[in-house]
């Protein structure tokens, strides 16, 4: 959340080619939520993020440039699409559920930073469970025993000697020495139903913590590594040293001041006056938004929640339908709209070779596992991107994940023969790419198909 908005879009800049003005958008309204937590508190509650509307075709970046976003700031982030609230009946699937998720993956961020700050500890009584395991301590004192009765010098001399051992286990742990030693580990288990929790507007009730207090538990137990313990162990001492209550409650502070919604395909419920159907559906899908956009409270299984300054980024292609029809209130929501502009053939270039997880450098990593050097020439990435931006021009236009089946068909007889090359370097220039891409691109059929 310290990020400037100049460093934001160098970061975006560095997974997403072009579109400036949407990297931008984002960038300021991410900076507005750092300001607005630096104000007073009168001036907080009247200050609301300022919504983005994405405008553009399929597969230019609008999905990418939120997910990275929230990435980036360590926000708790959740993607829906329009389209599943329409699905079922009149209303569909509940549209509050939106929020529940986002308050669910606020809790997973929460979580582990709570985990991160109780980590040494947590490993600290790990080790001492698994010492516990490797050589169980000593029973200070036998049950015929009278207690007052001072222990023998065969007594003091055998729990030295077993004290200096368990030291001995300790540090041949730290040092990695027994990390394939086995263990036994035991475990409850519990048949816990979750179908209860799938019906609509039952989702803030808790029925699997119900069922925990009243379920039957089973205990079994399990050989396991040292090293596979380890994380077993971690992840139960963390847990024991974590605050249930409040992790929840800095989650739902969370989602209220950080989250960010994107609704992708919401041009999708756009209601036409030339069709009726499924348009009663798509109008009620609006006005069920409309509050949750506007800002209201959600009841869910950690408490209510306020999405009066959850930011919400909406998007769609708009290739049939205009965003002036949506519903105006519901317009009126999303006060910044930025238009997203389709791919040139320089812009595929870019995107071959620019980001730094291009498709070029995958293949790369994946198939230097077989010991197969691959090298993109210029010529050959310059012969992708035209491929791709021709068969996108004379079939569906579905964007840069044309590269995804371009890349695919081109290095699939590669993929399939490296196990049995012993090692080799090969060039991936423009020959080699029309050998394998010019007949199926000129096949208007076949291309229909594969490409």
């Amino acid at each position: 959340m310290e990020l400037t908005p100049k460093e934001i879009v160098s970061e975006l800049d560095k997974h997403i080619v072009g579109q400036d003005a949407a990297k931008r958008s984002v960038a300021v309204a991410v900076r507005n939520r750092w300001r607005r937590q630096r104000v007073d508190e009168a001036m907080k509650k009247e200050i609301s993020p300022k919504n983005i509307m994405m405008i553009g075709p399929t597969g230019v970046g609008k999905t990418e440039i939120a997910r990275r976003l929230a990435t980036l700031t360590g926000a708790p982030f959740i993607k829906v699409e329009a389209t599943k609230y329409t699905e079922v009946g009149y209303y569909g699937r509940d549209v509050e559920s939106m929020v529940r998720e986002l308050v669910e993956n606020a809790l997973g961020i929460v979580r582990s930073s709570e985990r991160e700050k109780v980590k040494e500890e947590a490993v600290r009584r790990a080790n001492d469970r698994l010492i516990d395991m490797l050589l169980p301590p000593q029973n200070a004192s036998k049950a015929n025993e009278d207690d007052e009765d001072e222990p023998s010098d065969e007594e003091l001399v055998g729990s030295l000697k077993h004290a200096r051992n368990r030291e001995k286990i300790r540090k041949m742990l730290d040092d990695g020495l027994m990390e394939e030693r086995s263990v036994s580990i035991v475990s409850e288990t519990q048949a816990v139903p979750m179908v209860m929790s799938n019906i609509p507007g039952m989702e803030e009730f808790d029925f699997q913590e119900m069922f925990e207090k009243i379920a039957p538990k089973h205990r079994s137990s399990r050989e396991l590594t040292v090293r596979e313990a380890r994380e077993f162990l971690i992840e139960q001492e963390s847990d024991k040293l974590i605050s249930k209550e409040k992790v929840q409650s800095a989650a739902v502070e969370l989602a209220e001041n950080l989250g960010i919604i994107f609704i992708d395909e919401i041009d999708k419920i756009v209601a036409s006056e030339k069709q009726g159907g499924a348009d009663v559906s798509r109008q009620g899908v609006q006005r069920d938004l409309l509050p949750i956009v506007e800002g209201t409270t959600i009841q869910t299984k950690y408490g209510y929640v306020k999405t009066d300054h959850v930011l919400f980024i909406a998007a769609g292609a708009f290739h049939r339908s205009k965003p002036s029809e949506l519903m105006p209130e519901l317009q009126g929501r999303f006060p910044i709209r930025v238009e997203l502009n389709d791919l040139t053939k320089d812009d595929f270039v870019r995107i071959l070779t620019e980001p730094s997880g291009s498709l070029t450098k995958q293949y790369q990593a994946l198939l230097e596992t077989e010991n197969i050097e691959l090298v993109f020439e210029r010529d050959g990435i310059e012969t992708l991107a035209e491929y791709a931006f021709e068969v996108n021009q004379k079939t569906q236009n579905i964007g840069a994940r044309r590269l995804y089946t371009i890349m695919e068909r081109l290095l699939e007889e590669l993929s399939f023969d490296a196990p049995d090359m012993s090692q080799g370097r090969v060039a991936i220039n423009a020959a080699y790419v029309r050998e394998r891409i010019d007949e199926v691109s000129k096949d208007e059929d076949l291309n229909r198909f594969i490409l």
